[in-house]
């Protein structure tokens, strides 16, 4: 389900009653269309998020954590000067649109009392967030620029009056009667669903697939009740915040919808369910646009040493004629006074095979008979001496096969700074050409960053997301009586949890080996096996790939990954 109308009034009602009269303490711009404003109300800090992604554009309250560039953004450096201080005077919607504003109330450079107010648009990819001066209503900045020729009916640019998107004229579904459902709607021309979201503002599909259902027959009598009963929560500000997960993937509504099934979980606040649903899921989504490039040169890659094995593996069908070879020189050698000159083929007694009884072998006519031998003799040599270069090759690309979908693997679970340990590690094996970093100074002794979790027992437990990260965390931070974790057979993650064995209970031990499933290429299976032995008994051996490790004495378990254990284990 989108971002409608309804989810809108919804989160507008609620951050009213949490936000208001709060004072901005602090703004970050953690990527290029979202921002996190921090409030400060009633002695607590809250994190608003509002983001103008064009997939995923949203807003709410967020207990997530984001990194921040090293340099702000331009617009987040402008926001600080104008906001940083200022109260939360109100938050409104208009009507059921898709848009939001905050009206905040501060001082200027001279101590003047000033009103500056921020827009925040819904709109698909045309999303936005827009900083506004209430007195003149001139847009001081955007999230997003839009000159004049990406747009004749409204120019978003610095220094020009704000105006509101394109009105469509649909009216709002919490102020009809049925009477004006029957004066609008045409019960004859059909299409109802197509009907409903032409006349009336902030109903998405989902919602209007709901008021379908219970309506069951579309007619006049039916379809006005089932309208007005599916909204009449909406009206009352009466919320269902849910999540329905089926075989059709995940939905999330703040109406409930009687139309899906699926497992449906149920939120305490529309802040948890679009927190939990939108989790890792815009990330993603950066981490594709981020990561395109590099994904594609990893698959291909890939695909060029699976055809690379299938050449070496027929190349070495054919070096397998080479006894063959070797078996025609010696009949040639014991049947030469039956070759005569300018002979294309002879026959001869195979007495390698006496079932067979003879064998034909092919001549070359210009050769004599003894050059004919020596031929397959020297190719016998040449063939018995690929098969062994072969081997190697084929073993080699094998070995390449492995690391690459590794990093495929990788690439599919990493965040933005994962990628980055990704292309430099890379870079470093030859594979692709070093990046120029602008304005940035790598230090040499930089850690890799893992990834924190903390068990139901309280015992701490490390993820690594690429082999920069697996081999720091396994090779250097583990301790030798750690526990050491890792998919069997399946690429993954190393997983490290901070004690021995003995020293934590089962509990620990299937939380970690769900991490691991987790983190694998079994993300999405069932009963994935995961590897545990002690740090002790894993070694790297030398001249291997990054990230590749040997290991013993391990027992096997079965887990299913399960997502909400390991957001609720993040530490």
């Amino acid at each position: 389900m989108s971002f409608d109308g309804i989810v809108t009034r919804a989160v507008t009602n609620d951050l009213k009653e949490q936000l208001l009269t709060g004072r901005i303490v602090k703004i970050h711009q953690p990527y290029k269309t979202d921002l996190i404003i921090t409030i400060r109300v009633r002695g607590r800090n809250q994190s608003l998020f509002i983001s103008a992604n064009p997939s995923f554009a949203r807003l709410h309250i967020t207990k997530e954590k984001f990194e921040n560039p090293q340099e702000p953004p331009m617009f987040c450096m402008l926001l600080r000067k104008h906001l940083e201080g200022s109260i939360v005077e109100n938050i409104e919607q208009k009507g059921l649109e898709r848009i939001v504003t905050f009206s905040f109330k501060g001082k200027n450079e001279l101590g003047d009392v000033s009103y500056k107010t921020l827009i925040v648009e819904f709109m698909g990819r045309h999303s936005n967030i827009l900083f506004v001066n209430r007195d003149d209503n001139k847009i001081i900045d955007s999230i997003k620029h839009i000159p004049p020729s990406l747009s004749s009916f409204r120019t978003v640019l610095p220094g020009q009056l704000y105006k509101e998107p394109p009105h469509q004229d649909k009216l709002n579904p919490l102020e009809v009667t049925e009477e004006d459902l029957l004066k609008k709607l045409d019960f004859n021309k059909g299409k109802m669903d197509q009907q409903l979201l032409n006349t009336f503002s902030g109903l998405s599909p989902q919602v209007i697939k709901e008021i379908l259902f219970r309506a069951k027959l579309t007619n006049r009598e039916t379809l006005p009740k089932a309208f007005l009963e599916t909204l009449a929560p909406v009206k009352e500000h009466h919320y269902w915040p849910q999540m329905i997960v089926s075989d059709l993937g995940e939905a999330f509504s703040v109406v409930d919808l009687t139309h899906k099934k699926g497992n449906i979980t149920v939120f305490d606040s529309v802040h948890e369910l679009l927190d939990r649903y939108y989790s890792g899921k815009a990330e993603r989504d950066r981490v594709k646009q981020q990561a395109n490039d590099l994904e594609k040169f990893l698959r291909n890659e890939f695909n060029k040493n699976k055809k690379k094995i299938k050449k070496l593996e027929k190349t070495l069908s054919d070096a397998d004629k080479a006894q063959r070879e070797q078996r025609y020189g010696e009949l040639l050698t014991a049947h030469m006074h039956l070759i005569k000159a300018g002979d294309k083929e002879v026959t001869v007694t195979d007495y390698y095979d006496p079932e067979q009884g003879s064998v034909t072998i092919p001549l070359d006519p210009q050769k004599s008979p003894s050059e004919n031998a020596q031929h397959y003799f020297r190719r016998y040599q040449k063939l018995k001496k690929s098969v062994v270069v072969v081997k190697e090759q084929i073993e080699h690309a094998k070995g390449e096969l492995d690391y690459l979908e590794q990093l495929i693997q990788q690439v599919e679970t990493a965040s933005p700074r994962d990628i980055e340990g990704i292309r430099e590690e890379l870079a470093e094996e030859g594979y692709i050409k070093r990046r120029a970093q602008k304005n940035q100074k790598k230090k040499k002794n930089d850690k890799p960053v893992l990834e924190q979790y903390i068990s139901s027992e309280g015992i701490d437990i490390l993820v690594g997301k690429n082999n920069k990260q697996n081999e720091y965390l396994t090779n250097r931070f583990a301790r030798q009586n750690d526990t050491w974790l890792h998919t069997k057979d399946i690429p993954g993650s190393h997983v490290v949890i901070r004690a021995g064995v003995d020293e934590f209970g089962e509990a620990t031990l299937l939380e970690a080996a769900n991490l691991a499933a987790y983190f694998s290429k079994g993300r999405q299976s069932g009963q994935v096996p995961v590897d545990y032995t002690l740090i002790r008994h894993v070694k790297k051996p030398s001249g291997a790939k990054p990230g590749y490790v040997i290991y013993d004495n391990q027992t096997t378990l079965y887990v299913t990954p399960d997502e909400d254990l390991v957001r609720k284990l993040r530490k």
